[in-house]
């Protein structure tokens, strides 16, 4: 019997519960096929009660949830603890390199998605492409040159060539034999002695480097970069939060400055959506009282 099961991987913090839960329902009400989801969730320091919001999505939709506590992984707090900080995000970015170990080895595929992202298409349209034989495939990033070659388009020359295309990692359709087969925690093992890992712009840039040449390159519309209301009229089919503004956001003319604002709170719920606001202010008034340092 074949196996219909579409595979998605998001990895996150108890600091970005809401997010992931939004991202994981907005992927739900838009699916024909919601049974066969299969969400991997690669996180760490999650409360009981956000892993309940979260398990929701398994009783709304019928999708299935399978955990990974990276607390409890020897090989993610080995390469967190080493690897350039993330001060934006967290080391969790570097949770998506090990996707092959923890996952059972029998899955073929599996479908990375940032947690800053509203899916309003049909996620199996995507989850079948033709990968004609690439390692993985992705979106082109509209700003993959100013990441990579910085002031005056001069740094980093001789690791980056601007002239070739650099794809966003927030979603990457992966073929895991391949993925598994580029190893590449010893290419960033590597990396790291050579000084590399310290110049460059993270777990993304690293991608770039170890699939350069061989990644298929997706439609846009599967990865809207700094998604605005501009892009609403344009039909996307997935919306990436990557500016400062997310829609997420109490102040109304933050919210105003990113893509189905109104759409993305009740994708999210009205529950969860305060319930994060209360917990993003109750985690800045605690960093002021330099009570959290997380």
């Amino acid at each position: 019997m074949t196996d219909r099961s579409i595979h998605i991987a998001l990895t996150f913090d108890d600091n970005f519960w809401a997010p992931a839960y939004a991202t994981m329902r907005s992927i739900c009400l838009f699916s024909k096929r919601r049974s066969d989801l299969v969400f991997h969730l690669l996180h760490r320091t999650l409360t009981s009660q956000h892993k309940v919001d979260l398990e929701a999505i398994s009783s709304e939709f019928g999708a299935s949830l399978r955990w990974y506590d990276l607390d409890q992984s020897t090989l993610f707090k080995d390469i967190a603890a080493r690897m350039p900080e993330n001060k934006r995000l967290s080391n969790i970015v570097y949770a998506r390199l090990i996707i092959d170990q923890l996952m059972d080895p029998s899955i073929a595929r599996t479908l990375y998605l940032d947690c800053d992202m509203l899916v309003r298409d049909d996620i199996a349209t995507l989850y079948d492409w033709d990968m004609q034989g690439a390692p993985i495939a992705a979106v082109r990033d509209s700003i993959g040159a100013w990441l990579t070659a910085g002031r005056d388009v001069a740094s980093n020359r001789d690791i980056f060539d601007v002239a070739e295309p650099y794809f966003n990692a927030g979603l990457v359709l992966i073929d895991v034999a391949q993925w598994r087969a580029a190893d590449i925690i010893g290419y960033m093992e590597r990396a790291y002695a050579e000084g590399v890992m310290q110049r460059i712009y993270y777990d993304q840039d690293l991608l770039n480097l170890v699939f350069r040449g061989r990644w298929l390159q997706l439609p846009w519309r599967w990865n809207t970069i700094d998604a605005r209301p501009v892009h609403e009229g344009l039909d996307p089919a997935i919306l990436h939060y990557t500016g400062k503004a997310k829609p997420w956001f109490i102040i109304t003319g933050m919210r105003r400055s990113v893509a189905f604002t109104r759409f993305y709170r009740h994708v999210m719920t009205n529950k969860i959506f305060y319930d994060f606001a209360r917990h993003r202010r109750n985690r800045w008034w605690r960093r002021m009282l330099r009570l959290d340092r997380s």
